[in-house]
């Protein structure tokens, strides 16, 4: 007996698809700025479902499915940006002075598309008939239901209207607070330095950052305690022992700790990292193999239920597409190696890089996919696996070439240019598992996500070299020999500087193996210990979390942990009101509209900066400046707390 006619839903509408473009060119810029002042990005689906959906409520025949696939091209924005995790590395090791556009475009839009590729044979497997709990893509189908609903009541505009309020309020906030700090007049961080004699010190370094706050607010409890273990570690400990242990040589004590930190700590944190992500692979390998096995089998049977709307993307495109992509990529690879040292072993560095970058591609979609849908796209140890990807493929690379010492740079770039191709294929299967969630909730076509999703990567791939332009201009990054000569502190891109640090330490036979020993023998301490807090029932202290907190400045991770201890705060209060998941999800966006109005601040600030008018209104040294920077970061805590909870006790 055949099954009833589905009713057909407007799903891909031009509108839909503009919408989600303007979209996310505003987030990956933001994201863009936010991953290399901090190492961390956003996954942007719930904020770009709320505004979506404010803005198609004009339209009387808008959908949940267009509401879809608006949030869907709009993922992007979360994803692909984090390719600012390697390639700012090739300005870091003095190889490139700015990002080509088109060889920048199609490092991003080849990769990206390869990682939506990748994963359409395990969606059946991870997503359709998977208890993975995905909880990104449930949290964002549930935003999408609950705003349809309230659309089609008589009060419809009311959700969405408050939903858009939250992030407009948040973004305002963040906004002015970092418009003040670039002004001077508020300071933006502060630091001091401790003298605990016989020459060991260290330091402390908070920033006001309401973007960090935000973001330690969605990523949680559990991530932020394992954020301030990895904080303790290493101002606490590891900084007090080395500086005692190391001649200070004449150096000032804040030269002389932030030398140990660079050259020492984050190597420490680097081990940990490596670790933690080759325990969390191991763990995934099974699932991992028994998913894509099963997805093949699946793929070869009709649905059940005669639902003719689950169908992927047709075999014929996933080829066609699959050619076009590797086509392009062996061109990017091969104009790589023009006038460079490396010329005459191209064709032998290409026939290595090429599956390379496809199996390792695969294996990498499988992996960040499977971590995705277990615990978020954001909280997804991404720059886990990068850090993976690099030791490899330099590894590779080095054994096939054996460069002379005048051609190692040539190669340090080479392995780079490679591996932000296949760290583009994973920024975007990070993410594409938790759409098509979100999509199988919601009654979507997955197809019309895979397409959407790859609109949104050539928009993505588009903004990208622009805006990484932009911020190199006027702000630089952390360690680039190229870096402007302007009054402001360079962005600390710390997984390119970790990335580009690995790439040189394995083929310059230069890495600091004490430091990353170190760092793996805590790793395997820390993974034991997580084990057993785990099956105890105890909070859970993720080990490469851990590593990140030992690796990043204390100014980065310091307002995560503020962000994530307040947030458990504010979670236990709502279940005390009448709609706790109402006030959870005012709260989601506040923190959303943090990340977005800051981040969206630094650009423009880095565009004033390019144009020659800088902000800065007041000495450098202005006395008053912490004190007004923490007053106004405390204070719009505060402020918006209150606005929650007015909001939450008021009924729609």
């Amino acid at each position: 007996m055949r099954s009833p006619a589905v009713k057909r839903i407007t799903e891909m509408t031009g509108r839909g698809l503009i919408l989600g473009v303007a979209i996310t060119l505003v987030f990956t810029a933001a994201n863009v700025y936010l991953g290399l002042k901090v190492g961390l990005t956003i996954a942007t689906s719930i904020p770009a479902a709320v505004i979506s959906m404010a803005v198609l409520a004009a339209f009387k025949d808008s959908s949940i499915l267009e509401n879809n696939i608006v949030q869907t091209v709009a993922s992007a924005a979360g994803t692909l940006s984090a390719i600012i995790y390697v390639l700012p590395g090739l300005l870091i090791v003095g190889w490139w002075t700015g990002f080509p556009f088109w060889t920048s475009f199609w490092i991003c839009a080849a990769g990206g598309i390869l990682g939506v590729l990748f994963t359409i044979p395990l969606r059946r497997a991870m997503v359709t008939t998977s208890d993975l709990p995905y909880p990104e893509g449930v949290a964002a189908a549930q935003v999408l239901e609950v705003g349809d609903a309230a659309r089609k009541s008589a009060g419809k505009d009311k959700t969405t209207a408050e939903g858009l309020m939250a992030v407009i309020w948040g973004s305002i906030a963040s906004a002015a607070l970092a418009a003040l700090a670039a002004t001077r007049i508020a300071a933006g961080e502060f630091t001091r330095y401790i003298s605990f004699g016989k020459g060991a010190f260290s330091g402390f370094n908070p920033s006001f950052s309401l973007a960090l706050l935000g973001a330690g607010y969605l990523v949680g409890l559990s991530v932020g305690v394992a954020m301030l273990l990895g904080l303790s570690i290493a101002w606490a400990g590891a900084i007090p022992l080395l500086t005692m242990a190391t001649p200070q040589g004449g150096l000032s004590v804040e030269d002389f700790v932030y030398s140990i930190w660079l050259h020492k700590v984050r190597f420490i944190g680097a081990g940990t990292i490596g670790v933690a992500a080759l325990w969390t692979l191991t763990k995934l390998a099974g699932p991992v193999v028994g998913g894509v096995i099963g997805t093949l089998q699946a793929s070869k049977k009709k649905t059940e239920n005669g639902d003719t709307r689950d169908v992927d993307m047709s075999p014929a495109w996933i080829g066609i597409l699959a050619i076009v992509c590797l086509v392009v990529i062996y061109f990017l690879l091969q104009t790589f190696f023009a006038a460079t040292p490396l010329a005459g072993g191209a064709k032998t560095l290409i026939l290595t890089a090429l599956p390379f970058i496809f199996v390792g591609g695969f294996l990498v979609a499988a992996i960040t996919g499977y971590m995705a849908g277990l615990i978020g796209a954001s909280n997804s140890p991404i720059s886990g696996v990068g850090i993976l990807a690099i030791v490899i493929c330099a590894t590779l690379l080095a054994a096939v070439a054996n460069p002379p010492p005048e051609a190692r740079q040539a190669l340090v770039a080479y392995a780079l240019f490679a591996t932000a191709i296949v760290f583009a294929i994973a920024t975007i299967s990070n993410n594409n598992l938790q759409d098509l969630k979100t999509g199988q909730l919601v009654g979507a076509t997955p197809r019309a996500q895979q397409w959407a999703l790859v609109v949104g990567v050539i928009a993505g791939a588009a903004v990208i070299p622009p805006v990484l332009n932009l911020l190199a201009q006027a702000y630089g990054f952390a360690g680039a020999p190229h870096v402007a000569d302007a009054a402001v502190r360079p962005l600390g891109a710390p997984q390119a500087n970790l990335i580009a640090a690995l790439a040189q330490g394995v083929i310059e036979r230069k890495l600091d193996m004490q430091m990353l020993g170190i760092g793996a023998a805590l790793g395997v301490a820390l993974v034991a210990l997580d084990e057993v807090f785990g099956k105890l029932k105890w909070l859970r202290l993720p080990p490469l979390c851990v590593g990140i907190g030992i690796y990043l400045p204390m100014s980065a991770t310091l307002p995560v942990v503020i962000g994530a201890v307040l947030g458990w705060f504010y979670d236990r209060w709502t279940t005390r009101t009448g709609n706790p998941e109402r006030a959870k999800r005012l709260a989601v966006l506040v923190a959303s509209g943090l990340i977005v109005g800051e981040s969206l601040f630094g650009v423009i600030n880095a565009g004033l900066i390019v144009a020659g008018v800088p902000l800065m209104l007041v000495p450098e040294d202005f006395a008053l400046a912490p004190y007004l920077g923490a007053a106004g970061f405390f204070g719009l805590i505060l402020w918006l707390y209150h606005w929650i909870m007015r909001r939450t006790k008021r009924s729609l």
